[in-house]
């Protein structure tokens, strides 16, 4: 559920902690995470309160689209996943997507198209759905990229989630589709 600041002050009462700094104390347990389960954990609820434009200022202050990002570049799947599923839910908002840009996410979210876990390959669709602009398409609509997601895009019986947002895509960025 999307919040504002009212209601935010009416959730957290008077002792509560003001999202701001929850986020912070997140950033700071994952930094000092010693275990692959609580790096994960923690960047999977972060990847919850990416969804929320609320929080969108204290992602870009916190420096938590950078963190979404350098997960993407870890062995680990599960990190992967999530840090493509928060910046999924994070690129929607045009600041955010000027970070994500900036900071060299769109070649690895066009990387996670490749993935084995189809949740990293709907999130990289969809982030890449929203981040394809004037700035960034010779990058996104590069052949091989368009060639893939057409493949997704044809595999409506396989993963209909693929198909329907491979399809939106190409419907969306890819001119010879319309």
């Amino acid at each position: 559920m999307f919040t504002n600041s009212q209601r935010q002050e009416e959730r957290i009462g008077k002792y509560g902690t003001p999202r701001v700094q929850y986020l912070q104390e997140l950033v700071a347990q994952f930094q000092n995470a010693t275990t692959e389960e609580s790096k994960e954990r923690i960047v999977a609820n972060l990847a919850n309160f990416a969804y929320d434009p609320y929080n969108y200022t204290f992602l870009r202050q916190l420096n938590v689209l950078e963190l979404f990002l350098d997960c993407i570049t870890e062995p680990n799947e599960k990190l992967i996943e999530f840090g493509a599923g928060g910046i999924c839910n994070s690129c929607v908002d045009p600041a955010n997507a000027a970070v994500i840009i900036k900071c060299d996410g769109v070649p690895l979210l066009i990387q996670c198209l490749s993935s084995p876990v189809k949740n990293t390959v709907n999130y990289a669709l969809g982030a890449l759905y929203y981040l394809c602009n004037t700035s960034t398409k010779e990058a996104i609509l590069r052949p091989e990229v368009v060639d893939l997601i057409r493949k997704y895009a044809a595999a409506g019986a396989v993963s209909i989630s693929f198909s329907n947002l491979a399809r939106s895509f190409l419907d969306k960025h890819v001119p010879e589709n319309h």
